[in-house]
């Protein structure tokens, strides 16, 4: 019995492991597809979308089956809660890059009001915070994400930063509310994927020690 639910733990690893990298990746092409004005880029993120579905279909499937099977205790027990409630935000972070390349194929064939330089950095920055909190998930090291909390004030700052300048870009011309509109809402957009690693974090505490904590 244990052999075989070892194997089905190691499944489901996998699994979350690789819906980690497509959230991730969707996120970062969408918002390089919209720095570089790019439609094609854009429609290969949209593309990622049902294999994301279908990911956060099976995982949770499988574990409700793991549960069932096996009744596991204690670290095993919050292992399965935790990737649950994992793929829940996994598919939200995953979903903001495919509306992020619904607004590149909207906004494609009109010149950025001004050179994204903060938007870019703040998806960066939430692939790192996606990365450690993965890691940390994995291999319980708690270090990953002690500072998960300031790394998503960061983006909090960002994106205040960008509607504040979006703002004055509207005011000196009104042509430019369309697309600074959108710039508002990816910064938004990334400002969410912020939160849901903190919650993903929140999630692994548990998982490791049993202790329910808050994260931003």
């Amino acid at each position: 019995m244990p052999d075989k639910f070892d194997h089905e733990m190691g499944v489901l690893n996998d699994n979350i492991r690789k819906m980690g990298s497509i959230s991730r990746k969707m996120l970062l092409d969408a918002v390089g597809s919209l720095k570089d004005r790019d439609r094609e880029l854009a429609k290969q993120v949209l593309s990622m979308k049902r294999e994301l579905y279908d990911l956060d279909h099976t995982i949770e499937e499988h574990t409700l089956r793991v549960l069932t099977l096996y009744q596991p205790m204690a670290k095993d027990m919050r292992n399965l809660a935790c990737i649950l409630k994992m793929i829940t935000y996994l598919t939200r972070i995953g979903r903001y890059g495919y509306d992020i390349a619904k607004i590149t194929i909207e906004i494609a064939d009109q010149p950025h009001v001004k050179k994204l330089i903060d938007i870019p950095f703040m998806a960066d920055h939430v692939a790192s915070m996606i990365d450690d909190v993965l890691q940390a998930w994995e291999t319980e090291d708690l270090s990953l994400i002690e500072d998960l909390e300031e790394r998503d004030d960061i983006l909090d700052e960002k994106r205040y930063t960008i509607f504040r300048e979006c703002l004055t870009y509207m005011m000196e011309d009104p042509k430019t509310i369309t697309r600074c509109t959108h710039y508002i809402m990816v910064a938004r957009y990334l400002e969410r994927c912020g939160d849901h690693c903190c919650k993903i974090a929140e999630k692994v505490v548990y998982k490791v020690k049993g202790e329910h904590v808050e994260i931003s």
